[in-house]
């Protein structure tokens, strides 16, 4: 609890990293009761900050409807705002709303767009996305090669789910195209950030 108590008050002192902290102990009851009104205010403090991480959890507050009204279009909101930041998952969820249609008009050449952003920084679930998307065809030309590439990426980082779609996707390649897409997921690899 002393933490807690050390955490609450560099938050009231305005550090916006320990507001989202603050946020994200609240919504999930880590040492303290869950309160996601509680949690809500905490997050809207590093928002006013502008917070890229606290503006993507309160999107996905308002995607869900935890503390705050379900509201999809206050959700896209919120997860442009930190996808416009750089924010990984703001983007890859960013994406969604786009492929689904929620909160935005259905747009499948937005949601690659937005998924490639997120891909590109190493985010398993939208390199799943986007190889989706590459697999079918929609938002992109279909192209079995670029899908295997980022099912591979997916796989390589240790996403089971990335791995089921690769082994699926190779059902349906010749050799030659599975030289490539294996070239290609190394190259796409080799730009990958280095995590630290």
């Amino acid at each position: 609890m002393e933490h807690i108590d050390e955490l609450r008050e560099s938050a009231k002192n305005g550090n916006a990293h320990d507001q989202l902290a603050l946020g994200r102990i609240y919504y999930t009851g880590d040492g303290v009761p869950k309160d996601l009104v509680e949690a809500v205010k905490w997050l809207r403090l590093a928002v006013d900050q502008g917070d890229a991480n606290a503006q993507f959890s309160l999107g996905f507050l308002y995607c869900n409807g935890d503390g705050v009204p379900k509201d999809s279009v206050e959700a896209v909101k919120w997860y442009r705002l930190a996808a416009n930041q750089g924010d990984a998952s703001g983007q890859f969820h960013l994406g969604q709303m786009y492929e689904k249609g929620e909160g935005v008009p259905k747009d499948n050449v937005e949601a690659v767009k937005w998924y490639r952003l997120a891909a590109n920084q190493g985010d398993t679930g939208a390199q799943i996305f986007l190889g989706r998307m590459y697999e079918k065809g929609e938002g992109v030309p279909k192209d079995q090669v670029q899908a295997h590439a980022w099912f591979n990426l997916a796989a390589a980082a240790g996403d089971g789910f990335g791995e089921f779609c690769l082994e699926l996707v190779e059902k349906e390649m010749t050799p030659d195209q599975k030289a490539e897409a294996t070239e290609l997921a190394r190259e796409l690899f080799a730009k990958l950030p280095k995590t630290k």
